[in-house]
């Protein structure tokens, strides 16, 4: 087996993420809140850590200051063992400009990866919510010696315009075209309903990688971007080939939240993968120690029910108080307070947040610090909610940060 040396992680955490707005108005996308106790940057760094591959550079860009505070924080590694992560800012190396696209964030950064002089380069996505082992990945793009592997998952093919989406060759591994976010995705022969698509995760052979970017850089009419530039090159030389994510399994993985991949890209799926958390047989587990979610939290004591506060099918954070309400079905963060005779249904409670008493809440987000007084509602009234707040194409009512809501 190659030494971890041979080996660089690269992880791209610069989205703008503006379809998760206005989670993403003061944060970056790979910053912002997941599962009660995580950002959606812990859930990659997890993975590559879990995995032993402990070199990791984490490009960022659009408003990254808690993110590159949560990775200096949390993410501490040890130096003896040449093991870091570290949050690399953009730093216009190449002219007074920021990143254009991916690829160009890789191109931007060819000096960390000159110093680390590896064979191989990982370059996996930053927002998105499941658990992999990547060395089964790395495993298997050594064995077919490929310059780039993509990792990829079956989707259903009217969800699929929105991803690079993967036709295979006759090998059922090589890559024959890769269409970027396509009106009218390929379905997969004998499952048509199926789109093969792109996790945004791949592996690159080093010398391919960087012959790809340089050349991909004097073209003036590309988007400097791996899905819609790198990968269709690399497809068109016979280079790239698919890794099947339905292959990789992680010790402590049940049937159920097996091949588990969720890109929380927008405020519908942010909630609805919120809402994969809390059924009694978890569609997605954060309760599997053998492949733990790694994070950092306050030191708060225990969460607290008094007054006889319920919560059903729910995640309690810790330091928080359910007094006197009833939560059905949501995630409340860490620090969270809820006063008597409030009912919350299907709601994702960032930490920080007050509410009041006599309050009722469905199938609402509040971001950190919120506060709701007394008699308010929410999700209740959608033509009210529009006036005052974020309302989702599904319904889903999103109050942003620091937010005062009155009744």
């Amino acid at each position: 087996m190659p030494s971890r040396r041979s080996l660089l992680s690269i992880v791209l955490a610069g989205g703008e993420g503006k379809r998760l707005m206005p989670l993403t108005a003061d944060r970056a996308k790979p910053a912002v809140p997941f599962g009660g106790a995580y950002r959606l940057v812990d859930f990659v760094l997890s993975n590559l850590v879990n995995a032993d591959m402990r070199r990791i550079a984490v490009l960022t860009q659009y408003k990254s200051h808690s993110l590159d505070r949560h990775i200096t924080t949390t993410w501490r590694m040890s130096p003896l063992l040449d093991n870091y992560v570290t949050p690399v800012p953009a730093q216009q190396r190449l002219g007074p400009r920021w990143y254009t696209g991916s690829a160009d964030a890789i191109l931007q950064n060819f000096n960390l990866i000159h110093d680390d002089n590896p064979e191989y380069v990982l370059v996996f996505g930053a927002d998105h919510v499941y658990r992999m082992d990547p060395e089964q990945m790395f495993q298997f793009h050594r064995d077919h010696e490929a310059g780039v592997s993509v990792a990829a998952i079956r989707i259903k093919r009217k969800d699929a315009t929105e991803f690079g989406c993967i036709e295979l060759d006759q090998d059922g591994i090589t890559i024959k075209a890769f269409h970027e976010k396509p009106k009218d995705p390929p379905g997969i022969p004998g499952a048509e309903d199926y789109t093969l698509v792109s996790m945004g995760n791949y592996i690159f052979n080093r010398k391919v990688m960087e012959e790809a970017l340089l050349e991909d850089s004097k073209d003036e009419k590309s988007k400097h971007d791996l899905g819609t530039n790198i990968i269709p090159l690399l497809t068109s030389r016979g280079l790239a080939v698919a890794y099947d994510f339905s292959n990789n399994h992680v010790p402590g993985e049940t049937e159920r939240d097996h091949g588990y991949w969720r890109d929380v890209g927008n405020i519908d799926a942010y909630h609805e993968a919120h809402m994969d958390l809390v059924s009694v047989h978890p569609i997605f587990n954060l309760y599997n120690r053998e492949w733990p979610v790694l994070t950092s939290l306050p030191p708060l004591p225990p969460a607290k029910f008094s007054e006889n506060g319920t919560a059903v099918d729910s995640i309690v954070g810790a330091g928080s108080i359910i007094a006197g309400s009833r939560v059905e079905r949501s995630v409340i963060s860490f620090d969270v307070q809820v006063q008597p005779s409030a009912l919350l249904q299907g709601t994702v409670v960032m930490p920080g947040v007050r509410i009041g008493n006599n309050v009722i809440i469905r199938n609402a987000i509040l971001d950190k610090n919120v506060i709701v007084e007394s008699g308010a509602e929410i999700g209740i009234d959608h033509e009210r909610d529009r006036e005052r707040f974020t309302v989702s194409a599904n319904g889903i009512v999103v109050v942003g940060k620091g937010t005062i809501v009155t009744a």
